[in-house]
């Protein structure tokens, strides 16, 4: 008996010891993983450790020779492929975003785009799917995106660390606000959110002049902060905009209309209600009109049928939307 336990545990140990092996050997092909623990510096060596650890950026790029991935382009000189290593070949990449974006984009706007909006530009030959890496699982914060940028500018390339932290361009900037409203809403993606808005909220809000009137302008809502936009979503009628409360009006014949007081005018009112209909009511046919501090016109179960992440997303497009500046 105690022969055959002795024989069953040294089989359980082998089976271990090839199991963790086997996790080694798959970790150095994809790169191998370096853990970047603490605080993270906004220089190359910072924007390594994230490479090869926390940002996970191995197991579908390599670097040269370093790491066997190829899910995504090899951000080293690489073969007649990639002659150039990743800094050098952004300044050629920034030149074909001038010329198809009409804006002057430098070799560091590139880099930061590819990070920010990874689909805006895809390397032919491989596929739209890179993840959002400012969004879970990975969720770098603005810091370590700036520190992998420095890396990657730092292979081949003229490194420019106040372009990439200090004074960045415009373009750069548009970018870093749009990681930090997605960091800020907790992961989400404002690209994602952009549609979202589009498909439940166009009907009744107006943004940048489009859209439909039944609520509250959302051009610059960013300013209200976080706190007040979120509540705005999930519990509608603790954040009323003023202009914006719901009346019940109720005739004499007891039927109630609910929604928003559009007009109001000597002898009628117009009630605008959730779904955009407008109901006309001559005041002589008013009992009683009233607001009612409980209710919203936006609708109730909105919250309900967002996701997590479509509530994530819808934040992070919503703290975007900044203030336009005063001309």
């Amino acid at each position: 008996m105690t022969a055959t336990m002795t024989r069953v545990f040294s089989f359980l140990l082998v089976v271990l010891a090839v199991y963790l092996w086997i996790g080694y050997s798959i970790t150095e092909l994809t790169g191998g993983g370096r853990e970047s623990g603490g605080a993270v510096d906004i220089s190359p060596e910072g924007g390594e450790a994230i490479y090869w650890g926390k940002g996970r950026c191995f197991t579908c790029h390599s670097v040269g020779g370093q790491g066997s991935a190829v899910r995504g382009p090899n951000h080293g000189q690489f073969g007649e492929k990639f002659p150039l290593p990743m800094g050098a070949r952004a300044v050629e990449r920034a030149k074909e975003r001038s010329e198809k974006e009409g804006t002057d984009f430098t070799a560091v706007d590139y880099m930061v785009e590819s990070l920010a909006s990874p689909g805006a530009y895809v390397v032919k030959g491989y596929k739209n799917e890179m993840a959002v890496v400012y969004a879970p699982p990975i969720s770098l914060s603005l810091v370590e995106i700036k520190a992998v940028v420095a890396y990657l500018m730092a292979l081949g390339g003229d490194l420019d660390m106040e372009a990439i932290d200090t004074t960045p361009s415009e373009e750069t900037q548009k970018f870093y606000a749009k990681i930090s409203a997605a960091a800020a809403a907790g992961g989400g993606d404002p690209g994602e959110g952009a549609i979202i808005y589009e498909d439940n909220c166009t009907d009744c809000h107006t943004l940048n002049g489009e859209g439909g009137e039944v609520g509250p302008d959302l051009t610059g809502i960013s300013a209200k902060g976080l706190k007040f936009i979120s509540e705005s979503i999930l519990q509608p009628a603790k954040s009323l905009t003023k202009g914006f409360e719901t009346y019940v009006a109720i005739n004499k014949e007891g039927r109630q209309t609910i929604g928003l007081k559009t007009r109001d005018e000597a002898t009628e009112i117009d009630i605008t209600k959730a779904n955009g209909d407008v109901v006309t009511i001559a005041k002589e046919d008013i009992k009683e009109i009233k607001i009612d501090e409980t209710k919203s016109v936006m609708p109730d179960d909105l919250a309900e049928a967002l996701t997590v992440k479509d509530y994530q997303d819808i934040l992070s497009f919503l703290m975007l939307q900044k203030p336009q500046a005063a001309r």
